[in-house]
Parts: structure tokens; C-alpha cells; sequence
């Protein structure tokens, strides 16, 4: 039952379910990648597929937004990121969770830094393993998360050649600097 004019799926429509259908499929269609790689196609069939598969990914994301309408589509976003919002980090942090965080966004970025010369630092390591990568990569990405919302602040002050940070001292509620964006100077 839809409700004044409103146009688009329901959560039990069948439009909606539809929808759903062609979005794992959207997803599912990269699949053929890994097997058709596994089959060993040849490289120009390969990149062929590739661009193939791209563009009918955003077809078929067209296709998805067409079938269920923008109320559909709305509450797929809603079903399928909202899970998303729980993992944003935390405003303002404590000092023991922002050393911990810049620990973990430092030693990876000073590991990769070092790994073209390990092997005239420390002969014995062998750090040329796709796992240790992976783990050094999951850790910086989650350097972010530890470090909460103000440090994006921070790192996006590094990119607007007009931005200051103020640091607001006596107000009890802010712990950290605050970005003010494209300010003038004086």
C-alpha cells in the first residue's frame, strides 16, 4: 500500500524485492573476473571483461534506482549502510586512545617508509609477505577510527591552503583544536 501518491517500493513490494535481486547481482557479476582468470582466459579477453563488467555495473545500478523508485532506493541505502553510522569515530578522544591512535597510524606508514631498505637494516627479516602487508594496511585504516573525528579535521586542514586551526583552550567540551575553514587572514 503506498502511501499519497508517493511513488516507488514498499520493504514488501515486489518492486522492492526485484530490486534487491539486480543489486547482488550488480555486485555478484564481478565474480566472473576470478574465474574467468582461473579458466586463463587471455589478458585482452580479461581486460575486455573488465570494462564489460564495469559498465554494466552501473547499468544495472540504474536499473536498480528505475525499478524501485527513489523511496526503494531510499531505504536499501538505509538497510545496507546504516550499520555504517555505528562505526563513526568518536568527536573528541582521550590522550591515552589519540597516542595509542598515532602509534597505529605512524608504524605503518614508517614500516612501508623503511621496507625498500630492511634488507640492508636487518638481513634476518623478512618482511616480503603479502600478510604482513594486509596487517599494516588494516591497522592504518583503523589508526582512524582509534584517532576519532577531529583528527579527518586535521588531516583535511593539511589540503585547504586557506584553513587555520584555533585552538579553544578554556571550553571544557572541546579537547582538541577545531578547523576554521577558508578564514581570512589579518
Amino acid at each position: 500500500m503506498q502511501a499519497h501518491g508517493e511513488t516507488g517500493a514498499a520493504a514488501g513490494d515486489w518492486r522492492f524485492k526485484l530490486g534487491m535481486v539486480i543489486f547482488v547481482l550488480a555486485f555478484a557479476i564481478w565474480l566472473l573476473m576470478p574465474v574467468m582468470a582461473a579458466l586463463r582466459v587471455s589478458g585482452s579477453t580479461l581486460a575486455a571483461l573488465s570494462g564489460i563488467l564495469f559498465i554494466s555495473n552501473k547499468v544495472l545500478l540504474l536499473a536498480v534506482v528505475a525499478v524501485m523508485g527513489k523511496p526503494g532506493f531510499q531505504q536499501l541505502k538505509r538497510h545496507a549502510f546504516g550499520y555504517v553510522t555505528a562505526l563513526a569515530p568518536a568527536p573528541n578522544v582521550g590522550p591515552l586512545r589519540h597516542s595509542l591512535g598515532l602509534v597505529m597510524f605512524g608504524v605503518p606508514l614508517l614500516t612501508t617508509f623503511l621496507e625498500p631498505y630492511d634488507d640492508y637494516i636487518w638481513p634476518a627479516l623478512l618482511t616480503h609477505s603479502w600478510q604482513l602487508e594486509l596487517l599494516s594496511d588494516v591497522i592504518f585504516v583503523a589508526s582512524f577510527f582509534v584517532l576519532g573525528g577531529n583528527f579527518w579535521d586535521k588531516i583535511r586542514a593539511l589540503f585547504v591552503r586557506t584553513a587555520r586551526v584555533a585552538d579553544l583552550g578554556g571550553d571544557t567540551a572541546a579537547t582538541s583544536p577545531v578547523l576554521i575553514s577558508a578564514m581570512p587572514r589579518s
